[in-house]
């Protein structure tokens, strides 16, 4: 009985103990290899990290250590906006340790690559770094429409906000750009109408005088305020500079002449009153915002056509109150020309203002950082009433009605008010301004600086991290800076080497020993809010990590 009862048990004994050696050498072979391979590291960047070439590559090349995943990961490359230079798909080579992705033709300009792979093991493998194309400029800001950087002044910020001292400014601009809009105008329908009565002509002849007189003066009192305000405590030698070798100042001086010459062009014909009109709306349209945006030819175009159209609609306008007032059948003739023009105009102002807001801002939300963006929000707001006026208006006029007085004069007000803003909007910067990076964090176990200057997007910032440690725990064993996109969560972190240099500031704490880092490149590719995060470990292998959150436009 006995020896049947051990059997069994001897039987079981020997099959458990070899099915738990048959699973330690499964678990054996399955974990080895992972642990002799590791995970799966890049070996090889092509172009590398911070590298800077005269022309952009014909692609972009990763390769690793170990086989990648072909049917997971992505590899981009991302323009200073931050969007994909290409929509092709990135190939993983046959061995399926490289991946690549071929590139259009590149400007200048700074570039984000970013890549996130499956190795071979499972594991997730991502990067991102920057490599600049020619010598690009930094990214636009306010500072791109300082007057004053273009003068060599320092200590002058652009405007991007409205100030009590500054209304002076609006206002010589307000009364200059309502004056070049109606003169203009009134000129453009002297040339567009062919046939004039002697009421017309009547019309053309007191108003084209007043406002010819109404643009001479306010360019005058624009050129003189703005000059002045430029030149405040610069050497008298300057002002021959400003208007004879800077592009502001020469067209500010051609601003000035072509206005004394509208008094000759009252005596001209159709065709010279045309051009002299473009000339006036050009001069204007080059020395804009647009100015200061790439392709220059679009820009300036977009801004000529907007222009353009808001002188017609504007100079319409008040030629169709004034005869209204003169005599109110030339009016009733009139208006069937001008509001079929007014609504052309109103298209055209509609088109080439929500493509020069593409233009001017990397995003609409643009439109709530600044001042420039709430008068464009309300100038938006002047301008569907005016649809509102004037389809009412038009409406009457296809009747057979004559123009009703009220809602001329209500459209003659909003008017104003679209050009009273546009005359300050045009003035104000449509970006924000980058202000330098300066946090300073207190604590007992460590103090921590950054600073980065100036931080502009795209352009070489100087990174500076000092760190104070207890003296007990002397020198830092090592300091890494990483900057993390908080716009483009899924990019990966970009390394800044910064590297240990001598500070001469006197920053010091009693009980504590400073360390310094820098580096100067162009690790912040494009606009948005960013995470820096500092890492610090000391000779005992503790890591403290301190983390700053930043903005830049």
């Amino acid at each position: 009985m006995n020896s049947y009862a051990l059997a069994p048990r001897s039987s079981g004994l020997r099959y458990t103990l070899l099915l738990t050696v048959v699973a330690m050498l499964l678990c054996g072979w399955l974990i080895g290899p992972q642990s002799v391979a590791a995970h799966a590291s890049v070996e090889t960047y092509s172009p590398e990290p911070g590298a800077r070439m005269e022309t952009g590559p014909a692609e972009v090349k990763i390769g690793f250590n170990e086989p990648i995943e072909t049917q997971l990961g992505s590899l981009r490359v991302l323009d200073s906006r931050s969007e994909p230079v290409t929509g092709e798909r990135a190939i993983v080579s046959d061995d399926r340790t490289m991946i690549s992705l071929a590139l259009p033709a590149l400007s200048e300009g700074v570039y984000t690559v970013a890549y996130n792979v499956i190795s071979a093991d499972g594991h997730p493998v991502s990067g991102t770094y920057v490599f600049v194309v020619g010598d690009p400029p930094g990214g636009r800001d306010a500072s791109s429409f300082n007057l004053h950087e273009q003068m060599g002044h320092s200590g002058h910020a652009a405007s991007t906000q409205l100030t009590t001292g500054e209304f002076a400014l609006y206002g010589s601009r307000i009364l200059y750009y309502l004056a070049l809009l109606l003169v203009s105008g009134v000129m453009l329908w002297y040339a567009m109408l062919r046939a004039k009565n002697d009421v017309l002509l009547s019309v053309f002849r007191t108003w084209g005088r007043w406002l010819t007189l109404a643009y001479a003066a306010g360019s005058l009192l624009y050129v003189l305020a703005h000059a002045s305000e430029l030149m405040e405590g610069q050497p008298a030698d300057d002002w021959l500079r400003l208007f004879t070798r800077t592009e502001i100042g020469l067209t500010w001086a051609a601003i000035i002449a072509v206005a004394l010459l509208g008094f000759l062009i009252l005596r001209a014909g159709r065709l010279l009153r045309g051009i002299w009109a473009l000339a006036a709306l050009g001069l204007e349209a080059w020395s804009g915002h647009a100015a200061a945006y790439e392709p220059l030819t679009y820009a300036i175009g977009l801004n000529l056509v907007h222009i353009v159209a808001s002188a017609v609609w504007a100079g319409g306008l008040l030629f169709l109150l004034a005869l209204w007032f003169e005599e109110r059948k030339d009016a009733g003739r009139f208006a069937e020309k001008f509001t079929t023009a007014a609504w052309i105009s109103i298209l055209l102002l509609t088109v080439t203002g929500v493509l020069s807001a593409l233009l001017f801002l990397p995003s609409f939300d643009y439109l709530f950082y600044t001042a420039w963006g709430a008068l464009l929000i309300i100038k938006t707001g002047f301008v569907l009433l005016v649809v509102a006026v004037g389809a009412w208006l038009r409406i009457r006029v296809k009747r057979g009605d004559l123009p009703e007085g009220r809602l001329l004069k209500a459209d003659v007000a909003l008017m104003a008010l679209i050009i009273a803003v546009v005359g300050i909007f045009t003035y104000i910067s449509p970006l924000p301004a980058n202000e330098p990076v300066s946090e300073h964090q207190m604590g007992t176990e460590m103090h921590i600086t950054l600073r980065i200057t100036p931080n502009v997007p795209g352009a070489d910032n100087q990174f500076i991290v000092k760190v104070w440690l207890p003296e007990e725990s002397g020198q830092p064993k090592s300091v890494s800076l990483t900057l993390h996109s908080l716009s483009q969560p899924e990019l990966g972190g970009i390394e800044v080497p910064i590297e240990v240099f001598e500070d001469d500031e006197v920053d010091a704490f009693t009980g504590y020993a400073k360390a310094t880092y820098r580096a100067t490149g162009r690790y912040i590719p494009f606009a948005g809010e960013w995470q820096a995060q500092m890492r610090v470990r000391d000779k005992d292998d503790i890591e403290r990590v301190h983390e700053e959150v930043f903005r830049n436009y």
